[in-house]
């Protein structure tokens, strides 16, 4: 694993973001809790990707699905029958890998044939070169698909349960209330639904920390359009959801466009972007562009009998619109966001998040813990400020130690009490990136404070 990585995963859990799921019984791989601070900085996340779609952008409106559908939905979206990984175990020490990513070092341009499926072109490499397991360098079983939806059962009687899946994608039920939402909402084409939401698959190898686990969450537009615009408003929302991830990241470098191979379309797609960012373990989709046709709503319509064509009073054409989807991980942008601001300086590990996705927005430290008159007043000033921001109060050890550790968790500013605090109700405060230091009174910490957190 790379050293950045392992430093991230440390910090996460020494300072309260990330911790394994059920650690005390040795772990679930693909599993992960959100501690304290986790739970702030993902859910501050998730607020500017809502506020960015649904306030910055017209016509656009939120839903929230839920994690359990009909299983005839997975049937009509194609997830049962292409729902698929290709799969190989070891004979010997019986782990099992991602066949695919097990061949992208042997592929040449020869091997690269658009006219081969996907499965048989990894098939074809397996049969031409000696792949061995990386853990024990034991022979592989042959390529197998495997499919990621995770089932579950309903029902209360033994025997009498149905069987069906937890969500696979997060936008299947934005597709099953596009009706509802467009007549209750009175939306006339192009609209857009949004949703952030729970999925699960049962990932052959889950790894890299939070970039691939089999319980996630996703935040997706889907677009509906008329057919005539689709190329139109593809472009736009590719080249939007690039310009936003660039608004989050000190790294602009590090982001890309990949457009996918034919033969690593998915089911629905004619074609598809990646928008990825480069990570310590490589070049990773950050989120993806589909142009998914009318693929999901006329399977839907197939399968359920429903007819979701629009009709357009104007132009008195009945049409089934067309859909754009962005859809991207909630989980791998905190992972992207913390691998983009950490930073090593000569005597301190520093988070440089964007202000407005830190955990805490601002520090209280008295200077002397040890006087309770200090002590007052900042809790005084805590008391005031945390009304209307989430800040924190830190009292324990000297104040270089509290300023490394709040740098260490990407608290933008802090705000020392003194001795002097007591006679002219003034504090010092500290930028967390420069490190300059100001004297101002108390009763602007508000305002300057509201206006270092956007």
């Amino acid at each position: 694993m790379d050293t950045t990585l392992q430093k991230i995963i440390q910090l996460c859990k020494k300072r309260g973001f990330v911790y394994p799921n059920s650690e005390i019984y040795g772990s679930m791989q693909g599993f992960y809790d959100y501690g304290p601070l986790g739970v702030r900085m993902k859910q501050n996340i998730k607020d500017a990707w809502m506020h960015w779609m649904t306030q910055e952008h017209d016509d656009i409106v939120p839903i929230d699905g839920s994690i359990i559908t009909h299983p005839k939905v997975w049937e009509a979206s194609g997830h049962i029958q292409n729902f698929t990984d290709p799969l190989v175990d070891c004979k010997s020490c019986k782990k099992r890998f991602r066949a695919d990513h097990l061949v992208e070092a042997f592929l040449s341009k020869d091997e690269k044939d658009d006219s081969e499926s996907r499965i048989a072109r990894i098939s074809h490499v397996f049969k031409n070169h000696t792949i061995v397991c990386p853990e024990c360098k034991g022979e592989l079983t042959p390529v197998r698909t495997f499919n990621l939806m995770v089932e579950t059962t309903l029902g209360v009687i033994e025997g009498e349960k149905r069987k069906t899946f937890l969500k696979g994608e997060a936008c299947q039920t934005i597709y099953l209330d596009y009706e509802n939402v467009q007549r209750s909402m009175r939306k006339k084409i192009p609209f857009g639904i949004v949703q952030i939401g729970k999925a699960f698959r049962n990932e052959i190898t889950p790894g890299n920390f939070l970039f691939r686990q089999r319980e996630f969450e996703q935040w997706d537009l889907q677009w509906f359009t008329h057919p005539d615009e689709m190329e139109k408003w593809f472009t736009y929302w590719k080249e939007e959801r690039m310009k936003w991830y660039k608004s989050l990241v000190n790294h602009k470098d590090r982001l890309r466009y990949r457009q996918h191979e034919p033969d690593e379309l998915a089911h629905y797609a004619k074609i598809a972007f990646d928008i990825e960012y480069k990570t310590p373990f490589g070049w990773k989709e950050w989120e993806g562009i589909h142009w998914r046709q009318d693929w999901d709503l006329s399977r839907h319509s197939q399968f359920s009998g429903k007819d979701f064509s629009f009709f357009d009073e104007k132009t008195k054409e009945s049409y089934i619109p067309w859909i754009v989807e962005t859809s991207g991980g909630v989980d791998r942008t905190f992972l992207f966001l913390l691998l983009d601001a950490y930073t090593e300086e000569e005597n301190r590990v520093v988070l440089k998040l964007k202000p407005s996705l830190a955990p805490y927005k601002a520090a209280i430290l008295p200077l002397v813990s040890n006087n309770p008159e200090i002590v007052t007043l900042a809790k005084s000033i805590h008391r005031i400020l945390q009304s209307r921001f989430v800040i924190d109060i830190d009292i324990k050890d000297s104040i270089g130690k509290r300023y490394r550790r709040q740098d260490e968790i990407g608290t933008p500013l802090c705000v020392t009490i003194d001795h002097q605090s007591l006679i002219d109700k003034t504090v010092t405060i500290r930028d967390r990136d420069t490190m300059e230091q100001k004297r101002i009174a108390i009763k602007n910490l508000h305002k300057y404070i509201a206006k270092h957190s956007e």
